[in-house]
């Protein structure tokens, strides 16, 4: 690779990582071209040379900060007991103080919704991926329990983040992570139970 062209990569790399961070902490809106360009000390014009469209660097922004956020998030073994922990760990006060680092699903989920058929086809593609690493922690066949379950955290995380009052956020978080936690532990004792049947 020549110099030039890997200077080129090197610089839509920047411009990449900067436009996830302005959108994991403003939003989609909150990129402007102008802006995000200066930011990286590159000029306007030459955006173009990197992106088609904003649009275009939108889509490919979300997906990086989507994926940031997919990799920060704890990784366990698949199974009822990660899925009670990882439940702990996301619904939690530090998970909600920090926007910037954590699950972009919940902190964008309102501004993908409003967004162009390009960035709500990336968020959908995640979303998918979350309820179906669900559904194998759940070691269920069907997605209905995982559905629900991420529905209720990254619904419960974007609500506790509205919340003015913060030990009624933080009781928003726990009543639904009781909740979810009593709901693997009800899945794992039927199962003990068909165990000591046999």
């Amino acid at each position: 690779m020549g110099h030039s062209q890997a200077e080129k990569v090197q610089n839509r790399e920047r411009i990449l990582t900067e436009a996830a961070d302005q959108i994991r902490d403003g939003g989609l809106e909150s990129v402007s071209v102008g802006t995000l360009m200066k930011s990286v000390n590159l000029t306007h014009g030459g955006f173009y040379r990197h992106f088609a469209s904003r649009a275009d660097l939108l889509a490919e922004a979300l997906k990086r900060a989507l994926f940031d956020g997919a990799r920060r998030s704890p990784k366990g073994s698949a199974g009822m007991r990660s899925f009670a922990n990882g439940v702990k760990d996301y619904l939690s006060r530090n998970h909600r103080d920090s926007r910037s680092n954590g699950c972009a699903i919940s902190a964008l989920v309102s501004d993908v919704g409003r967004a162009d058929a390009q960035a709500k086809a990336v968020m959908a593609t995640y979303v998918e991926d979350y309820i179906a690493s669900t559904r194998q922690q759940l070691g269920d066949d069907d997605d209905s329990r995982a559905m629900l379950a991420v529905s209720a955290m990254v619904g419960a995380l974007a609500l506790s983040r509205v919340m003015t009052d913060p030990s009624r956020s933080d009781i928003l978080l726990q009543t639904v992570r009781d909740h979810l936690v009593a709901f693997s532990d009800a899945k794992e004792l039927a199962g003990a139970g068909h165990r000591d049947e046999a």
